[in-house]
């Protein structure tokens, strides 16, 4: 089992690609620590990774409140010794999540707050948390979450496609300080995936959007030992979207 007794810590881990990843590190062997803003649903989640034989449980995360990032990480050590794996999925575009189509010059700050919030400030929140057990350990594996929205803008999602370019930055700066003490950190960047059905309209050069699973799978390669010379990086996974052309 390829990430046997390794512990994982999930953020958005409730549905999507979080809830596919923590399913699929349950059943490599991992424990796996899986955060979500919904309770109800990241317990039921957990439990039903438990019940197939893996090793899991629900923490109820507002990745806005650092208080609540650090008692993941708490928790994570308290009950399984080590955080060897942590994948930041909480996010979405603050127009869609917050359902306020304006244009950006006039949404409310509230929703400005909120992208920038749960799409940046969460998962650095979440990568300081982690970042100094994994360095105690002497291993770790980061994987933050960009967005081809992150490179090619958007006028709608302002501040969703800020935050995701940000990844960039903050992945090639916690490779540069973990890697004195063989910590990487990679960053992901996918076109429309099916986790809902709206991505299907989203062009890319495949026609089609991708599918969870082939996102998941080369997230969980990039955690594996089959890696371990890979930091610092952003990865596209766009179907061809950014080779340009896409009216």
């Amino acid at each position: 089992m390829e990430f046997k007794d390794k512990v994982a810590i999930i953020s958005g881990a409730a549905s999507g690609m979080g809830l596919l990843s923590a399913q699929m590190l349950a059943g490599s062997g991992a424990k796996v620590v899986m955060t979500d803003v919904n309770l109800e649903l990241v317990s039921a989640a957990a439990n039903e990774i438990c019940k197939k034989g893996g090793d899991a449980i629900g923490v109820q995360v507002d990745v806005r409140d650092y208080s609540q990032v650090k008692n993941a990480a708490n928790i994570a050590l308290e009950k399984y010794g080590s955080i060897d794996i942590l994948l930041n999925y909480a996010g979405g575009a603050e127009t869609r999540m917050l359902q306020c189509a304006k244009p950006f010059h006039e949404q409310p700050v509230e929703v400005i707050d909120w992208g920038l919030d749960v799409n940046q400030k969460g998962t650095v929140y979440f990568c300081h948390a982690v970042m100094g057990t994994m360095i105690k350990q002497k291993s770790g594996v980061i994987i933050t979450l960009g967005s081809v929205s992150g490179m090619e803008g958007s006028g709608g999602a302002v501040c969703y496609s800020t935050a995701k370019s940000g990844m960039l930055g903050l992945t090639k700066s916690l490779a540069l300080a973990g890697a004195p003490y063989n910590v990487r950190a990679c960053c992901v960047s996918p076109g429309p995936v099916l986790t809902r059905p709206g991505m299907a309209n989203m062009k890319t050069r495949l026609g089609r959007a991708a599918e969870p699973r082939e996102v998941v799978d080369f997230i969980l390669y990039l955690c594996s030992d089959k890696a371990a010379f890979i930091t610092g990086s952003n990865h596209m996974i766009d179907g061809g979207r950014l080779c340009g052309g896409m009216d």
